[in-house]
């Protein structure tokens, strides 16, 4: 199978990618004139969630599906943004603290968990999606911090993307509610280790520090998303050579 490369800006840093031609050919195209076809149906802005575990790619994908729907005749603006800019800020997250597994930890030791999102923002920022175009926080991983209101959100078509917005939890179920239509993607657990791993030590950890942060933060995350999650309205897996399958039925028929 052949391979496509590509090249983002995501969170402010370049990125290479790439996909191959028969996942975008039978998957990602096809996935975005559904969701063309949706949009003219609707009649109004189409909310769309991409969730997954940590070290599948997530933020890259919708950042390339933004890019490919720019290839398609009359394609609707499409537009990717993530959930990473609803975390606390990084002062918060190391003057808190909270019970996980039954003894106080500091925020920014589980930092990425559920629990150091805000949640109310979160539901009040997805929900005036709904209404009106709205400026949007982003994660600088330069700065490692939340930047408030970064980005202006005005597509017609929005692609979210998140380790939890589709965490079957109290408090993030709801979200369901203001989204069009879900996506979630799985993959074994050790090839996400691997990569994350990996990333860690990219950034300038030993291996020893990149392993027991997956043992504190990552590992726990992964599972976690992974065993509670709503069922999408289409769920594709990924594989250790990067392509991804379909899983189940997509709308009553295979791809």
């Amino acid at each position: 199978m052949e391979k496509k490369r590509f090249s983002f800006h995501v969170n402010g840093l370049p990125v290479e990618a790439e996909y191959y031609e028969k996942n975008i050919e039978q998957i990602f195209i096809p996935l975005l004139a559904e969701l063309n076809l949706r949009f003219l149906q609707k009649g109004s802005r189409l909310i769309v969630y991409l969730a997954a575990p940590p070290g599948t790619g997530k933020t890259t994908l919708v950042q390339f599906l933004e890019h490919l729907s720019g290839s398609i005749r009359g394609m609707a603006g499409v537009q990717a943004i993530g959930l990473d800019g609803f975390h606390y800020p990084q002062d918060y997250l190391e003057s808190h603290e909270i019970k996980k597994d039954g003894k106080l930890v500091l925020m920014k030791d589980i930092k990425g968990a559920p629990e150091t999102f805000d949640i109310e923002k979160v539901r009040k920022g997805i929900h005036a999606l709904q209404r009106s175009d709205v400026k949007w926080p982003i994660y600088d991983r330069t700065l490692h911090d939340v930047v408030p209101d970064a980005l202006l959100v005005t597509k017609d078509i929005i692609l979210i993307e998140g380790n939890w917005i589709l965490l079957d939890e109290d408090g993030w179920r709801e979200l369901i509610c203001d989204s069009d239509f879900s996506i979630f993607i799985t993959a074994e657990e050790r090839m996400l280790k691997e990569r994350l791993i990996a990333r860690k030590i990219t950034g300038g950890l030993t291996a020893r520090q990149a392993e027991d942060f997956y043992e504190r933060s990552d590992g726990k995350n992964i599972r976690r998303a992974l065993s509670s999650r709503l069922k999408p309205d289409l769920l594709l897996h990924l594989q250790e050579n990067g392509e991804y399958t379909v899983e189940g039925d997509w709308n009553g028929e295979k791809l």
